[in-house]
């Protein structure tokens, strides 16, 4: 042991002579390190992030969106992209297919053909005016069932969810979020009270728990914050606020006063917004997907007046791309440690020839190879292992730059670090292992010549 102390302070005092060539060997390993902890960050942020929507839209779910197409758009279609515009209403108008859109029916429909559905959740998504106390914003009421809130992962603070009986005959009941709580009864509990909805008052039955979920995470899976909704079962909705599937006197005073599309106040004819589906298992996704697309594609006469998104499937691809992406800077990174490797290699080379003669000396004074090897080692995993340091605190910092500058995600994890540190220790030791072992087959007499 204290031969092996004596190699190392020799290594340290070789190092330390020589501090700036030190450094500059060390800066291929330091950008490698640096370059290797910035890229598992970007990775572990891309994961966690991926993470944090999965929890957000759920698993092995599908959702179906409304579509509202445009007339004009479909009436050309119709007539083969032919003729005037005019012609194409005149003539066209009963033979352009028509669809009622997205409805509860369409729902029950899935639920009977695909026995792999193990939940489905319908939503009806309507502007409103919402009041309590004096207090007036714009808002939003959605219908849903308490299938909505299982597939959501949403939980209550307080009260509770609606009673089944209550999801019939268009009970005048809600739930609100978090941040309806807040706004409107910031100092008491909602439970019980009245709040106004569009021409509407709804008695509160329950408050949903605050789902924290950052603002670019909900704008960028399409998802609204439930915090800032007011939801009511999905027959109240139809009943007492609006069903579009519903064609009213106004709506056929609407057609026959205007005929020009861009003047018509709501072309939406959706009874639906949207609906989720769950099946019972992800194997399911893409065939599940599949067969609703062919069955709602039968039950609206062709017609193409929804979307059906798999944001499993997404986030998987997204997943995919981000490796290969991952991969790439690895690659980079690992090229920056190899380049580094080989400087340490050719500096350490270089001052074997240059110390030939401290060599011959030591030989002649009753050092052994094997204490020639251990100082030329220990200089080169020294100079790799401070390079690695140095690294390591500016791919923290590189991340840190990465996720404020460019809003990108990145996590520096504990077993990153230990990775890089312990790829700069491997890189000194496999370059260094040459130089040392050539230093120490110096020929000790010949080495006492060198001049």
């Amino acid at each position: 042991m204290q031969r092996i102390t004596f190699n190392f302070l020799l290594a340290m005092e070789a190092v330390f002579a020589n501090r700036l060539r030190a450094f500059l060997t060390g800066l291929g390993i330091l950008f490698g390190v640096a370059a290797v902890i910035a890229m598992l960050a970007i990775g572990s942020g891309a994961r966690q992030s991926i993470l944090e929507r999965m929890k957000l839209i759920g698993t092995n779910n599908i959702v179906i969106k409304s579509v509202v197409l445009d007339e004009n758009a479909e009436l050309q279609k119709a007539s083969g992209g032919t003729g005037s515009n005019s012609n194409a209403k005149s003539g066209e108008r009963n033979k352009r297919p028509w669809s009622p859109g997205l409805t509860l029916e369409d729902l029950r429909a899935i639920s009977n053909v695909l026995p792999q559905v193990e939940n489905i959740s319908p939503e009806i998504v309507l502007p409103v005016t919402l009041i309590h106390a004096g207090k007036l914003e714009k808002g939003r009421c959605v219908g849903v069932t308490n299938a909505f809130f299982e597939l959501n992962r949403l939980q209550l603070s307080q009260g509770g969810f609606f009673h089944p009986l209550q999801l019939e005959g268009g009970r005048p009941i809600c739930i609100i979020g978090k941040n309806i709580q807040t706004r409107f009864f910031p100092n008491e509990s909602p439970i019980g009270q009245k709040i106004k909805a569009g021409n509407t008052w709804l008695t509160i039955v329950g408050v949903l728990e605050k789902r924290r979920a950052s603002r670019e995470s909900l704008q960028n899976m399409g998802i609204r914050d439930y915090n800032d909704d007011v939801y009511v079962p999905v027959t109240t909705a139809l009943l007492r606020f609006k069903n579009r599937a519903r064609v009213t006197k106004a709506d056929l005073q609407r057609d026959f006063f205007f005929d020009d599309e861009a003047q018509k106040k709501d072309k939406n004819y959706h009874q639906l917004d949207q609906m989720v589906v769950r099946v019972s298992d992800s194997q399911y996704l893409r065939a599940a997907a599949d067969v609703i697309a062919r069955l709602l594609k039968r039950r609206h006469h062709g017609v193409l007046d929804f979307e059906i998104e798999v944001p499993e499937l997404l986030l998987e691809e997204q997943q995919k791309t981000q490796e290969t992406f991952n991969l790439v800077l690895a690659a980079i990174a690992g090229i920056s440690l190899l380049v580094g490797g080989i400087g340490i290699m050719n500096i350490m080379l270089a001052s074997v020839l240059e110390r030939i003669k401290e060599i011959g000396v030591r030989r002649s004074l009753g050092a052994t190879q094997q204490d020639i090897i251990q100082q030329f080692l220990f200089e080169a995993v020294f100079i790799s292992l401070l390079g690695g340091l140095l690294g390591i605190a500016l791919g923290a910092m590189s991340a840190k730059v990465i996720t404020t500058s460019f809003q990108i995600p990145a996590i520096v994890s504990g077993w990153s670090v230990v990775l890089s540190f312990g790829v700069a220790a491997a890189v000194g030791l496999i370059f260094g292992i040459f130089p040392a072992r050539k230093a120490a087959r110096q020929d000790p007499i010949k080495a006492l010549r060198v001049e």
